[in-house]
This record gives structure tokens, sequence and C-alpha cells, in this order.
């Protein structure tokens, strides 16, 4: 049988949303949720929840109409290359994006390896003892996580058709999470809990700096909504299944969420959701336990751990075909450009991926988000919030299956809300440091690579030729 020399396209709208919602599910909400109400200081703090979902819409339409524009494996790495000259600085912007990738995609499946490990400690306390290996101690809760990771890889090494059928049967699990979550606030609902204090929503400057947290972490737990994108060269009719796996991932989700959240601020009363470390820990299952006892306690908590896994098998299987795209453009180290002889995915961008998350498990969950969204935002997001515009007026006669609803105020919006998400919060500084270095390093390991191979900006681009 000959080997596979391109991405089948065998994606249908049904398993686009499934693997949407896979990658926005995952145990975020679960471990984020007393961190946003602690931000805000009550139940307020729904308000970051409904602002996150404001910018994902935002953002959902420019990954819209992008990705229905430029169906193609890894997503952003394509749309920056055409937004900013295929032979010009498209080259370096959608280097860097790749390159960045290969840190913040490791920190996004790290965050759900680390979180899985963290309800897994719940239920097996003995999990938060060190091992000590060689003279050096190594936190179980971080072996369990970097398990995780290495199990989800061996997952996806098949064909495309089984993993999508794993991705349906995933995707049942994580709905019932969610669903279990729901039931049992909404039959335990205590109305007077969700008061909001005096001057809950006073525009002080410590009420920005809270909102600020609280957007951040709520963002944080919506991002995915975008993961068809990444496997565009693989999408049935993509430029009608993108589009609309992107608003349905986020319309469903969203909806979920703020139905979560206001089931669990209606039965954990609000001071003990804040200062009670057991509660911050475990919090929907400190919920189930209260409500329907302790043994449908730990029935959820293994659905928590099963919704954390499947957000890591969803966002590998994304973020695996960026790399791939780039090398196959000689935009990347051309080992990424490696399918498998049999199956026909992308071998060596999904062990390289693996690899750097499992490592990661062994940081603090707290670091690694902030880390994540910050880099993100600043190398990726901004960038396309400005490209889409740019493209807009650059390239006007460009087919767009897909046109962003009320242009230009989604993209603007979108914009705002990313600047106030990394500057508002107390210590920002910091993770605009990381975002900083690694912007550095893949400039500097871009312009030795391109004057090696006589790119741009080393050689005129074919416009600046012309």
């Amino acid at each position: 049988m000959s080997s596979p020399s391109k991405l089948q396209r065998q994606i249908g709208l049904g398993s686009a949303v499934s693997i949407n919602m896979l990658s926005m599910i995952g145990v975020g909400p679960f471990i984020t949720l007393p961190l946003v109400v602690m931000a805000m200081g009550g139940p307020q703090a729904i308000l970051g929840w409904v602002l996150g979902a404001v910018i994902a819409i935002c953002d959902g339409l420019v990954w819209a109409e992008l990705g229905a524009a430029m169906p193609e494996a890894g997503g952003s790495y394509a749309f920056l290359r055409e937004i900013y000259g295929r032979d010009g600085a498209g080259k370096l912007v959608s280097f860097l994006y790749i390159w960045q990738l290969g840190f913040t995609a490791p920190l996004s499946i790290a965050s759900g390896c680390i979180g899985l490990a963290q309800y897994a400690a719940y239920l097996w306390p003995g999990l938060n003892k060190p091992w000590h290996v060689a003279g050096h101690s190594v936190a179980l809760t971080s072996m369990i996580a970097a398990g995780s990771c290495v199990f989800a890889v061996v997952l996806l090494y098949r064909n495309l058709s089984a993993v999508t059928r794993i991705a349906w049967a995933i995707t049942g699990g994580v709905l019932l999470a969610i669903g279990m979550t729901i039931f049992a606030g909404a039959s335990h609902f205590h109305p007077g809990y969700l008061k909001l204090p005096a001057g809950a929503f006073a525009a002080t400057p410590a009420f920005l700096k809270g909102l600020g947290a609280a957007t951040l972490l709520a963002t944080y737990d919506y991002w995915g909504y975008y993961a068809v994108c990444f496997l565009g060269g693989e999408v049935r009719r993509p430029e009608k299944t993108i589009p609309r796996a992107i608003l349905l991932s986020i319309g469903v989700v969203a909806a979920l969420y703020l139905c979560m959240n206001v089931s669990v601020l209606g039965v954990i009363p609000l001071q003990e959701l804040m200062h009670s470390g057991s509660v911050k820990f475990a919090v929907v299952a400190t919920l189930m336990d209260r409500t329907f006892g302790a043994t449908a306690a730990k029935v959820l908590s293994l659905l928590v751990m099963w919704t954390a896994f499947a957000s890591v098998f969803s966002l590998l299987l994304a973020y695996s075909r960026a790399p791939y795209a780039a090398a196959v453009d000689g935009n990347y180290f051309g080992a990424f450009a490696r399918l498998h002889r049999k199956h026909g995915f992308p071998t060596v961008s999904l062990l390289a991926l693996g690899a750097v998350a499992t490592l990661f498990c062994f940081f603090d969950l707290s670091s690694v988000i902030a880390a994540l969204v910050a880099i993100r935002i600043l190398l990726q997001y901004m960038l396309q919030q400005v490209g889409v515009i740019m493209l807009r007026a650059q390239r006007p006669e460009m087919p767009r299956p897909f046109r962003i609803w009320l242009y230009p105020l989604p993209p603007l919006l979108a914009l705002t809300g990313f600047v106030f998400i990394v500057f508002s919060r107390p210590h920002a500084s910091r993770e605009l440091l990381f975002a900083v270095v690694v912007a550095v390093a893949g400039t500097l390991l871009y312009l030795v690579r391109a004057l090696r191979r006589r790119e741009w900006p080393f050689r005129p681009s074919r416009s600046e030729m012309a």
C-alpha cells in the first residue's frame, strides 16, 4: 500500500463541533471557577464569564472568516503567512507563530494534564505525597499528569477515522460531567447566595484589575473554538463547516459555563468558596458531595478527569497539524513534514508536542496558564485581529465564503478585550517578559536560518523584485 502524500478531507460538521468542544471544555472551568470568584470578590464574577464569551464570539468570527477562506492544515500559520506576505514578512510572522506554538501548545496541553492529576489526588489523597527518585523529590501528581499526556499520544497514533470515533465517545463523558454539575446545583439552589455585595460593579481600579484577572481565566476556559481551523485540510466542505462549527461550539459551551457557574454559586456560600482550600481544590466535587453524597462526588471527579483528558486529546490532535503545515511549506524544520506511512498523520509533530507537554506537566498550574495566555495573545491573536483588517484592505477580491458579521466591530472589540486582559492584571510584566523572550529567540533563529537559505529579508520578496 502506497504512503499518503497529503491529508484527506474526512471531518464533517458533527465531528468538527465535537473536536472544538473537547478543546474548549477541558479541566479549566472545574478548577478556575473559585479563582474567578476570588478575583471579583462575589457573584459579580459572572461578568468575567460573560465578557469572556463576548471576546470569544468576536474572535471566533475572525477565525470563521479566515478559516473558510483558507481551509488548510495549520490554521493560524496559513492565515498569518498570507496576511503578511507569503514571500515577505509573512515568512517571519508565520515562523514565529509556529515557534511560539512549540511552547504554548504544550503549555495548554499540560494544563489539562495537571488538572486531571489534581482531581486524581482528590480521589486518592496518597498521590499528594512526593516520590523520591535518585535523591530527588517528584510529586506523584506530576507523574500522573505526564502519564496522561503519553497516553493521549498513544491514542492519537492511528488514522483520523478512528480518532474521530474516539472523540465522539469522549464527548459523551464531557457533557455528562457538565450536566451532573448543573443538575446538582439547580436541584439544591439557594437564591440568597447570589446576593451582590454593595458596590459590586463600582468602576474602581480594584474592580478593573479583578475583572481583568477574571476575564483572563474565563478566556483560557473558552479557548479551543478554533481547533477545527488547524484541521482545515481535513474538513469536508470547509467553507460552510468551519464557520458553523466555531459559532455552534461557542454558543453551546458559553451556555453550559454560565449555567454551571450559577449552579455552584447557588449551593456553596461565597465565603467558603473564596477561603476554603479544600473547596477551591475540587469545587464541583464539593458541590456534588453536599447535594448527592460522597459516592456521587467520586463519580463526578472521575468524569472531570475524563473531561481533562478529552481536552488533552483534542488539543494534541489539532496542534500537531500546525508544525506539519509549516514544514511542508518549507518554513520550518523539514522533519515535521513527515506523515505516518500507513495512517497519514504528522508523526514527528505529534511526538514532539507530546514530549514537550510531558515536560511541562512538572510545572505549577497557575504559572502555566498565565504564561500561555500572555504569549498567545501577543504573538497570535493580536496579529490575527489586525491581520484580518489588513487582508480586507489589501485583497478585497479574495473569495470569502463567510464574512465577519458587523465588520469591523468584532476584530476591534476582540483586540480591545485582549489588550485589557494582558495589561490590566497585577504582575502582568512577568508574563510580558516571557512573551518577549520567546519572540526574540524565535526571531534570531529565523534570521540565522533565513541567512543560510537566502530567504527574506536577505532576499527581496517577489513583490519587491516586480
